[in-house]
């Protein structure tokens, strides 16, 4: 049964590039997207690129999201790590507050933090790990968690008193228990646009995936993300915002 679509935002991950490299195509995605991760120069990034995405994103009215990481620019934050919690705590809160100077300096703010890669899938299972995320963005003032439904990462941030989203990836793969397949495992990602798009709208107006194995699996979500990284990015979020216009659902950031 199809609920009664609501109101959806759109992630995009932004800013992973440094130096002379460029991985996303910034100012497309901020074009379409409602709320853009920006990489914090921890995995991606660097304090030019953060500073040209915050202006773009605040003249676009897109809301701007800390994408902290591991300490782990060669590996894109996507190798897993050992951080004490102390100082993941004070890391977290570091790369929120750089780019912070950023947004605030475009006129805007910090909306919210996301982890990315391997610190996302770390806070799914681990409280510890989850617990100092949420630490470091007390102490960088308390702002909303994006996280995966269920995590002990969103557990954290809502026992924290602080504001606590769920979201989905329409280009990733889920397992039956509703957890992202690892990238390293084969069809973690989806790559057929086609299959994105169905999937985006699936989530928005059924609120549910189907798995990797072929369950049916609920999603309930409030922001559907993109990433930036993947080739044609900028087009297939332009056809996923469409078809959810088109199927009724209001696009709308949360924070």
């Amino acid at each position: 049964m199809t609920d009664k679509p609501g109101v959806i935002d759109l992630n995009a991950d932004l800013g992973e590039g440094f130096g002379r490299w460029t991985l996303t195509d910034d100012e497309a995605l901020l074009a379409v997207v409602t709320s853009a991760n920006v990489a914090c120069g921890f995995h991606a990034g660097d304090p030019v690129t953060m500073r040209r995405v915050c202006e773009t994103a605040v003249a676009r009215g897109v809301r701007i999201g800390a994408q902290v990481s591991y300490r782990d620019l060669a590996g894109f934050g996507r190798r897993a790590m050992d951080v004490p919690a102390e100082e993941l705590a004070a890391e977290v809160a570091y790369q929120v507050g750089a780019l912070d100077v950023f947004a605030r300096a475009a006129g805007g703010r910090v909306a919210y933090v996301k982890p990315h890669g391997a610190l996302y899938n770390r806070t799914v299972h681990d409280a510890e790990q989850a617990a100092a995320v949420v630490a470091g963005v007390r102490l960088a003032g308390g702002l909303p968690v994006l996280g995966l439904p269920g995590s002990r990462l969103l557990a954290a941030a809502e026992g924290a008193g602080l504001p606590a989203v769920s979201e989905a990836f329409a280009d990733r793969a889920y397992t039956a228990r509703g957890t992202l397949v690892p990238r390293g495992e084969p069809g973690a990602v989806v790559h057929d646009p086609d299959a994105v798009v169905a999937r985006a709208l699936a989530m928005a107006t059924e609120h549910a995936v189907t798995a990797l194995s072929g369950e049916r699996v609920s999603v309930r979500a409030r922001s559907l993300c993109l990433h930036g990284d993947t080739p044609g990015a900028a087009g297939l979020a332009v056809r996923v915002r469409d078809e959810l216009v088109r199927a009724g659902v209001e696009l709308g950031a949360f924070a």
